[in-house]
């Protein structure tokens, strides 16, 4: 059996990038009887952006509510809140006393900000020592990660690699998980769907405000009697991720054949959102109203993860003499 891990930030209501590339991937893993499953919000990291705690409680709990209205079985995977196990953070101070600050000055979670040292704080820098403990401190085989996470998994090998080094073998080493299979989501603008960009979907606004995040797609000047090239086009490439084979096709056809806009392409795209997740989106709006049941969630998998937490922790210290 394999131990998988998989942590998203709460650094706002998961994007429908989030949750066709991370969230229901990783959802769809945890139901594997042959997998143990650890799931978590990574609140601490979004620290390093957040200050506002009124803001940090609530892109918990909506991250937590996305993860429950897709279905996550609490029963078969440890779903828990990175802050309610510090051992994570005990353990990110210990791995920091073993890895260069030159090494340290790669990452790029630093290095995309280098040149404005202004608005980097010592969290962020540090931020891969955090990561590394997330992993480790659970014992994880595998990590599914994108190609851009790459990194993160070879410093948390690194990391584990100079700590049994000096103080002998003490931790798993974990292994990435890449799905090449896993198709790019494009956000309104074309680029890769980002918080950062401003050009998310999210599944979860209201009727309007989806509407008018969808319609706000970027697409090109074709006059609506002429024929469309539905390859190039944003909306369509959203379209053919959440689509079924028939509607694909049909959808290629009113593209070539013209007499079909932008606008109407909008239309389904919008049509499809709120049908494919009508479910999700009233447990959404069911577990955002109730949030002392996403508290009482959280509870129960700290408690199964700290048990793992003290025990990794545990062999930390002594090896280390404490």
């Amino acid at each position: 059996m394999a131990r998988i891990l998989t942590g998203i930030q709460s650094t706002g209501t998961p994007h429908l990038g989030n949750i066709l590339g991370a969230i229901m991937p990783a959802i769809k893993i945890s139901n594997n009887n042959m997998n143990d499953s650890f799931l978590f919000i990574a609140d601490l990291h979004s620290l390093t952006q957040i200050k506002n705690p009124e803001k940090l409680r609530v892109n918990t709990l909506s991250t937590a509510a996305t993860w429950l209205a897709f279905g996550i079985d609490t029963n078969k995977s440890v779903f828990y809140k990175q802050s309610d196990v510090p051992q994570a953070t005990e353990l990110a101070w210990y791995l920091s006393c073993f890895f260069p600050f030159s090494r340290l000055e790669l990452a790029h979670s630093f290095k995309d900000k280098s040149n404005r040292l202004d608005d980097i704080n010592g969290g962020l820098f540090s931020y891969p020592m955090l990561m590394a403990a997330d992993i480790l401190l659970y014992d994880a085989n595998i990590v599914p990660v994108g190609k851009d996470q790459l990194q993160h998994i070879e410093m948390t090998r690194n990391v584990a690699s100079r700590f049994h080094a000096k103080m002998g073998e003490t931790f798993i080493m974990p292994e990435a998980r890449v799905e090449e299979s896993t198709k790019l989501i494009p956000g309104t603008d074309g680029e890769k769907m980002s918080k950062s960009k401003n050009n998310v979907i999210d599944i979860f606004l209201d009727d309007k405000a989806l509407k008018k995040q969808i319609m706000s797609i970027k697409t090109d000047s074709t006059p609506m009697e002429s024929p469309k090239d539905w390859s190039r086009c944003n909306c369509f490439a959203l379209y053919e991720i959440l689509a079924s084979d028939d509607q694909v096709n049909l959808m290629k056809i009113n593209y070539s054949n013209g007499n079909y806009g932008y606008g109407h392409a909008k239309q389904a795209l919008y049509e499809l959102v709120m049908t494919k997740f009508s479910k999700q989106r009233e447990l959404y709006s069911y577990y955002m109203s109730n949030p002392d049941e996403i508290d009482k969630i959280l509870a129960i998998g700290a408690e199964k993860a700290t048990t793992i937490a003290n025990n990794v922790l545990s062999r930390v210290k002594s090896k280390l003499g404490y």
